[in-house]
């Protein structure tokens, strides 16, 4: 393969900023804007320059070989997919307003793909008709499209994003859980490679369906996920994917449910002030509306509800919250007084705290009044306990019961165990060993090639610009030719030794430009090793510094030829 070409500053398509983007919000966006790796084209929409390609295609890169390595095979399938796949799984209406929708001039239905599961599976379908084809891996690396509310936060957060997606197909179970544990290692081994610092842990599946569902995040202050991570055991959970156990207590010694007067006290608040208890000891009954009917979640007092979770428990129906009219349509409930005992027709969902044979404080359904000694499964029915509330700082660890932290985080990648709902749903059955249709099971797994650009940005970068691992950065050494005539000359003759010898070259032979501009645009850049042509280039002696260390030493040209190829 020939060496790459000694990459110029003064031809490149690259203009570094002094000040930060006035709508940037995030290290990454700030940061990869000033540098000169991407540009905004319009909300949530980015064009990629230069020097954010060679990053961007270092990933792919390093996704496509570990891909490669598990036996999985490459295509390219269309972004622009008829809708008639997707209604026949029901993601056509799931996805809601996420989905770009479109229609042709002929007026046929068309969406922008937001993940391929449907097309994969009519492509094997076309292509496997029996158990002779199986198990296969495919993947592809392309562009993806959700129509995001608020695109924010850069590249993170986009409408249009590179990801690499890829499916699975076995006969069994047990085929599925090999190839998803090769899937698995495969993402172990690309975020080692690309320096990302990760954490695996146990997610829901969402809109994807399946069994079993895991998230590598990436801790990062800019992170939109939160994940929990036990100190002690191994335990790590997206805190929408933690559960707890349902642990009934005995109820036998508490008195009969007592109605008590408490005017004015309409808010856990000021409930808990006025009885003198602690809001723990009081039950909160949210009302929500879903697809139009009335339901309640109960949660302890002390406690907020997590209403992705609500959402999730009962997607694919619309979940919201109630209104004035819905009180005045509903004279039974009453706003701020609203108790799980006698709600009639209501449906009662409660969080796992709420256990029968706990005792509570809570609404009597009467203005100025409330309960107390009201009993779970004795005063009350719960129709489906769900995880519900808003996990915290020190909650228990599911698994060992130490205090659990929290972090941010950003979602960098994201495998499923889909199971047969794709198969189901688009009849893709093989002809199996006994001669009979056999229906097929898949896996679906992502990593986020854009966003793992941002990642790296947001985890490795310093007070002064970008720092990339070796790996990922647009070049080996970023020589910098400090201003003179001589230094540019000396500047230009090592790079092309630099490039000879096989390494990636960034040359900053701009003229007119000073060398503390330079210096400054060269930290910003954050390639990994910076070479300075200066003080001493009349006697051939240049600088080499470590961008992420700082450490500097002077040496001669072919001794620093010699050091950056060892």
């Amino acid at each position: 393969m020939a060496n790459a070409p000694v990459q110029r500053m003064s031809q490149l398509m690259a203009k570094t900023l002094r000040d930060d983007p006035a709508d940037a919000e995030v290290l990454s966006h700030k940061l990869l804007v000033r540098a000169g790796y991407v540009r905004r084209t319009a909300a949530g929409l980015w064009s990629w320059l230069p020097l954010g390609k060679k990053v961007l295609g270092n990933i792919e890169r390093i996704v496509r070989e570990e891909m490669d390595a598990i036996g999985a095979q490459e295509v390219q399938l269309p972004a622009l997919l008829p809708r008639e796949p997707y209604e026949a799984t029901g993601r056509w209406d799931e996805y809601g307003p996420e989905l770009f929708r479109l229609q042709d001039r002929k007026g046929g239905d068309y969406l922008l793909g937001p993940t391929h599961e449907e097309i994969f599976t009519l492509l094997v379908k076309d292509q496997a008709s029996s158990y002779k084809d199986l198990p296969v891996i495919l993947y592809q690396i392309q562009s993806k499209f959700r129509d995001e509310a608020r695109p924010r936060a850069g590249i993170l957060r986009g409408r249009e994003f590179l990801m690499k997606d890829s499916y699975s197909f076995d006969l069994e179970d047990e085929g599925l859980a090999k190839s998803y544990a090769l899937h698995r290692q495969a993402y172990q081994k690309v975020f080692e490679r690309l320096g990302l610092d990760y954490r695996i842990c146990a997610a829901t599946a969402g809109a994807m369906g399946g069994s079993k569902s895991e998230e590598f995040l990436a801790p990062a202050e800019a992170g939109e996920d939160t994940f929990a991570d036990c100190p002690t055991c191994d335990f790590a959970a997206n805190t929408e994917a933690i559960t707890y156990e349902l642990k009934p207590v005995d109820a036998a010694g508490v008195p009969a449910a007592e109605d008590i007067p408490t005017p004015g006290t309409p808010t856990i608040e000021t409930l808990a002030a006025s009885l003198g208890v602690e809001a723990s000891a009081t039950l909160k009954n949210l009302l929500v509306k879903v697809d139009g009917e009335i339901v309640a979640v109960g949660v302890p007092g002390d406690r907020e509800v997590d209403m992705d979770k609500v959402e999730a428990h009962f997607a694919p129906a619309v979940v919201e919250m109630v209104t004035e009219a819905d009180f005045i349509a509903r004279p039974d409930l009453v706003r701020g007084y609203v108790g799980p005992q006698g709600l009639g027709e209501v449906t009662y969902v409660a969080d796992p705290r709420v256990a029968p044979g706990t005792a509570w404080i809570t609404g009597a359904n009467k203005a100025d009044t409330h309960a107390k000694n009201v009993v779970a499964g004795r005063d009350f029915e719960v129709d489906a306990y769900v995880d519900v509330v808003v996990v915290r700082e020190g909650d228990p660890c599911p698994k060992c019961g130490t205090g659990l932290k929290l972090d941010r985080a950003i979602e960098i990648g994201h495998i499923f165990q889909l199971g047969r709902k794709y198969a189901d749903a688009l009849k893709l059955d093989v002809l199996g060993q006994n001669g009979k249709p056999a229906r097929v099971t898949m896996g679906s797994y992502g990593i986020g090639v854009s966003r793992a650009v941002a990642a790296l940005a947001e985890q490795t970068a310093d007070d002064k610009g970008l720092c990339w691992p070796a790996e990922v950065a647009p070049a080996d050494v970023h020589v910098v030719a400090a201003g003179k005539a001589l230094q540019t000359e000396l500047a230009l003759d090592v790079s092309e030794k630099l490039s000879a010898a096989g390494l990636r070259v960034l040359v900053d032979d701009r003229p007119g430009v000073s060398p503390g501009v330079k210096f400054t645009d060269s930290e910003l850049i954050g390639v990994p090793q910076i070479l300075v042509a200066g003080r001493r280039a009349a006697e051939g002696i240049v600088e080499l510094k470590d961008r992420r260390t700082g450490e500097r030493e002077e040496l001669t040209v072919d001794e620093a030829v010699s050091r950056l190829t060892a």
